[in-house]
């Protein structure tokens, strides 16, 4: 199995799980996050203190004025028989419990406890019957003990009761004694709190006891259950919605991706042009972009390839004319006898010999050139300096009567670039325009430049290029040579490699005539644009 195929057999993309996990860690932290309900939780718990608080305040006035009388002394005393009525009767509206202390710690009354026939009967309160919140309320008091120890947040005290209760079982009731009220929360050990608030019962200021209101914490946990179950509910189609846009969002990603990765490797093991790139430029985003990319790097392969195969075409080609020549003039030398005719076909194998390596030499520098410009860095060039060099150069050596060289040059002309390959550029451009002036001619180099591009022309006095063969001198192999010149010197491949190296440089390369006033040609010109540094 083929790493394309491997891919593509992926039922689920690796891009899409990622995704999905993102979003929906998200909002499962968030989530999280919002069912503890801590400050909610609180609020809740300092109402119904508050609530207490105030029911616990009435009903300590109402016996501290119904329920009051005198003691053997000269004080003031509840009546425990009053005080066990009041008491019931008070709390039997809601579903609190009341306790009454004396001063002395005893339990006068409490709404729980009833005298009937067989002597006094407890009433105690049952949790209802669970249904299909029960389990739902055990996962949630197990999350709420472990946020709790996550946060670091106390532990509520257990509530325990003593088969003889006294106001100093409960700090709240001993507390109110004092004549201070007081709040107090705690746990129960099957799950819920106890919230209960002590006030002091007084009569003309005096403490005559404590009256302590207790309550379960029932609908305080049914409202936190059912905010939690409302979170839920929302947290159920947020996290639809979630998966339904992450699944939206992979697949405008992932898709894309595995269509263009499908795409390239059948480009990469087919034969064929037929296998294109998907186009996705219409997107407008980075994938769009990546496709745009990819086509054209496909697009630049299927040039180059179509490029190599030019080439060695015309390699094949060009360097078969020496090899039929040489064979010819070899085997034709087998053959004959006379000194000076074998005298002659030396001559021609030692020049089809030269020509085979001066053509194999240019081929060798022209295959290597791409692999050079792409790996060599660019430097600053100062192409004044240079051109002055070869001109300093061409004077040392020139031989009176030949060709004359002139330079017209600005300040401040500095490309970037590879030295060594602009210089070969510019020398093979003079050696070229020296080529074919006239004896006696003069060659011209004029550079100047502006805020973006130096341009330097090359002009001769020669005969000109021939009409409509400005662009193909550019091509490989080509050759327009003077009449006179002896064939076979020149491989054809100067002016291709000019404008391979010009155009890597990101400049161009021109050729034109140059014409007098009445239209006729008077030389030939190069032109090259380079960007200024």
């Amino acid at each position: 199995m083929t790493r394309g195929t491997h891919r593509r057999a992926r039922a689920f993309s690796p891009l899409t799980r990622r995704i999905l996990a993102v979003n929906v860690l998200a909002l499962a932290i968030l989530v999280a996050g919002l069912l503890y309900l801590g400050e909610y939780r609180r609020s809740l718990i300092e109402t119904k203190l508050e609530s207490l608080r105030i029911q616990a305040e009435l009903f300590a006035a109402a016996i501290g004025e119904g329920a009051v009388t005198p003691d053997q002394g000269s004080g003031q005393d509840l009546h425990r028989e009053i005080v066990r009525q009041m008491v019931r009767r008070l709390v039997e509206t809601t579903d609190n419990r009341a306790r009454l202390f004396a001063l002395d710690g005893r339990l006068l009354a409490d709404s729980r406890l009833l005298l009937g026939p067989g002597g006094m009967v407890q009433i105690e309160e049952l949790p209802p019957p669970e249904d299909g919140e029960g389990l739902a309320g055990a996962v949630f008091d197990l999350y709420d003990r472990l946020m709790a120890s996550l946060t670091g947040s106390d532990p509520l005290p257990p509530y325990r009761e003593n088969p003889r209760q006294r106001a100093g079982d409960y700090e709240e009731a001993a507390q109110a004694l004092t004549g201070e009220g007081m709040a107090a929360v705690r746990s129960l050990s099957r799950g819920g709190m106890i919230l209960s608030v002590a006030v002091p019962v007084q009569r003309y200021k005096q403490v005559l006891g404590a009256l302590m209101l207790s309550k379960g914490s029932r609908d305080i946990d049914e409202a936190l259950l059912q905010m939690r179950v409302d979170i839920l509910k929302v947290f159920a189609v947020a996290l639809a919605v979630t998966v339904a846009l992450s699944m939206y969002l992979a697949g405008t990603i992932a898709r894309p991706i595995r269509r263009l990765a499908d795409a390239a490797e059948r480009v990469r093991q087919g034969l064929s042009r037929l296998h294109t790139i998907p186009d996705f430029a219409g997107r407008g985003d980075e994938i769009g972009d990546l496709a745009l990319s990819l086509k054209d790097m496909t697009e630049a392969l299927w040039r180059r390839m179509d490029a190599i195969e030019s080439f060695a075409a015309d390699v094949a080609h060009e360097i078969k004319n020496p090899l039929t020549s040489l064979r010819s003039a070899v085997e034709t030398a087998a053959r004959v006898k006379d000194p000076d005719q074998q005298r002659k076909l030396m001559a021609i194998i030692q020049e089809d010999v030269l020509r085979l390596d001066r053509l194999i030499s240019d081929i060798s520098d022209a295959s290597r050139l791409d692999a050079e410009l792409s790996r060599a860095e660019q430097a600053p060039v100062n192409l004044g300096l240079m051109l002055a060099t070869i001109v300093e150069v061409h004077e040392a050596s020139a031989v009176p009567g030949n060709c004359t060289l002139r330079l017209e040059c600005g300040d401040g002309l500095v490309v970037n670039g590879m030295d060594s390959r602009l210089a070969q550029v510019f020398q093979n451009l003079i050696a070229n325009a020296f080529s074919f002036s006239p004896p006696g001619g003069g060659v011209t180099i004029a550079a100047s430049g502006d805020k973006d591009f130096v341009e330097v022309k090359i002009d001769d006095n020669g005969p000109g290029f021939p009409e409509g063969k400005e662009e193909t001198i550019f091509k490989r192999f080509y050759t327009e040579r003077p009449k006179g010149e002896k064939f076979g010197i020149h491989s054809g491949l100067g002016l291709s490699i000019s404008k391979q190296i010009i155009e890597a440089h990101g400049g161009t390369i021109m050729a034109e005539n140059r014409h007098d006033g009445e239209g006729r040609v008077t030389g030939a010109r190069f032109c090259v644009r380079l960007p200024r540094l």
